[in-house]
């Protein structure tokens, strides 16, 4: 069998050695087919309502990344309009409900190595894919806000004054960015955002600027169904992930070879990207919820953890599941992972519209503790770690703000709102947390939740988190134990 992929390996770099250079094609469309240009003009239309007809509002799109790396456009940036161009920018006039977006000037010596991009120069195509009222070059718009302070009735520019959502990217996230881009002395550059909002208040210092975030936040935290139906594959992605990952753990594989197995479906299934980090996480490395080295070797015994899921057309999901390295739990394993997924079923078995978190919270806690009083632990400390769960759980129902978990959007820890009465287009993952200390052992699980008019919708509960359907699964033949890295390229990883 080794002999037999080494020769298919040697035939693969043959392969692409010949392959002609010239050889190219397109496939990509130059204008999402997620979303029709409709939905992107309701979401616009609703803007409109939100700033009034004496404002006007200005987004900046994102600048070319650094490096070889394929232009990713802004969450905010994209919502509005769909536009994959970097440094573009969007103008949406409130009093004549038109939008124009302004885009650089042609680069034909680009377009002959990348492939056709959208400019300035294809106005005409640019408003039919698209559903954009108007389109001009980039130097265009200095001009065009100048031309709106002649207008009697301009009351305010409204600009996102929260960073940007970029590639893999929450707001969490891009705030580090900018917090930690300050704190150091020898650069302490201001955000995008900021520099952007400082120039136009600079050169039109008439304008009173307002900020678009809490705008586009609220229009977000609702999803249509077509946003419903990018997150709904993406959560298929990654729970297919999980369930090779579970065939294909075991002890002596390395946490990088499951991130690159989950990599590989995600991209075979159509993602574009990661929605994060891949969070693999073995033995103690787990007690650190976001670690993402993946270099450890996996030990007989011990716990894995999976999270990681994929950007589909930018819409991310987050699911996390967890696993004995060995292949079946261990009685100790049993006990305490058995009470933890009972807990975690009853929040789960809760979830509903016209409720708030605050009640589902208080009505998983007494079900929590009942199952409490008769559970059975062979280890004090299993018994602690349990009661010190619930308790934990039970103070985060008494806050006055408390949430199930985050939102799951455009973000992995998508904005909005959810601390309010659950609504019907709500998306959100739960993902509470058992910790042993005493041995820095760290359980958690987590799905992602649709709310609908009558219920709640689990897209993920196909993934397995029964003791018996994890053990059944990961007794099937892995993927990874199919192809050895250390056969096909030796020297090159730790394979099995």
């Amino acid at each position: 069998m080794i002999d037999s992929l080494r020769r298919t390996f040697r035939l693969g770099l043959v392969l692409l050695a010949v392959l002609p250079a010239a050889v190219s094609a397109q496939d990509a469309p130059l204008f999402t087919t997620d979303f029709t240009p409709e939905e992107f003009a309701a979401r616009r239309a609703r803007v409109y309502d939100a700033i009034g007809s004496g404002s006007v509002a200005v987004i900046q799109g994102e600048p070319t990344p650094r490096g070889y790396v394929r232009f990713r456009q802004s969450n905010e940036f994209y919502y509005l309009s769909g536009i994959e161009v970097p440094h573009a920018y969007l103008l949406l006039d409130g009093s004549s409900r038109r939008a124009t977006v302004f885009l650089p000037h042609r680069d034909a010596r680009r377009e002959s190595s990348e492939g056709k991009m959208l400019s300035a120069e294809d106005a005409e195509l640019v408003r039919e894919l698209s559903g954009i009222d108007d389109v001009a070059p980039l130097e265009a718009l200095s001009a065009r806000l100048g031309a709106l302070m002649r207008r009697a009735n301009l009351e305010a520019v409204y600009i996102p004054h929260q960073p940007a959502e970029g590639l893999a990217e929450s707001r969490d996230l891009a705030l580090r960015r900018v917090q930690d881009r300050l704190a150091d002395p020898f650069d302490g550059r201001v955000g995008r955002e900021s520099g952007f909002i400082g120039l136009v208040r600079e050169r039109f210092p008439a304008y009173a600027i307002r900020d678009l975030s809490p705008v586009l936040d609220e229009l977000r935290t609702i999803k249509s169904e077509a946003e419903i139906a990018l997150i709904r594959k993406a959560t298929v992605l990654s729970g297919v992930a999980i369930m090779e990952a579970m065939r294909s753990v075991q002890p002596g594989v390395v946490e990088r070879e499951i991130d690159a197995l989950a990599r590989f479906i995600y991209l075979r299934g159509g993602a574009q990207g990661d929605a994060y980090y891949s969070l693999v996480a073995s033995g103690p490395n787990a007690w650190y919820p976001h670690y993402h080295k993946g270099a450890r070797t996996m030990q007989a015994g011990e716990w894995l953890l999976f999270d990681f899921a994929p950007d589909v057309g930018y819409y991310m999901s987050d699911v996390t599941r967890m696993m004995p390295v060995s292949g079946r739990f261990t009685p100790a394993q049993r006990e305490i992972y058995g009470f933890y997924k009972t807990a975690y079923r009853h929040i789960l078995d809760r979830i509903r519209p016209g409720v708030t978190p605050k009640q589902i919270k208080t009505e998983a806690v007494a079900a929590m503790r009942a199952d409490l009083a008769g559970w059975k632990f062979s280890r004090d400390i299993d018994r602690k770690a349990a009661q010190d769960f619930v308790d934990g759980y039970a103070r985060g129902a008494e806050a006055s703000t408390t949430s199930l978990g985050h939102a799951v959007g455009m973000a992995t820890h998508d904005v909005g709102d959810y601390t309010g009465v659950l609504r019907p287009g709500m998306v959100f993952t739960i993902e509470p947390a058992l910790r042993i200390p005493e041995e820095q052992t760290y359980i958690r699980l987590e799905d992602l939740i649709v709310i609908r008019e009558n219920g709640a919708e689990i897209i993920s509960d196909f993934v397995p988190m029964e003791i018996d359907a994890i053990e059944a699964l990961m007794a099937e033949p892995g993927l990874l134990q199919r192809y050895l890295a250390d056969e096909l390229m030796p020297g090159t990883g730790s394979g099995p």
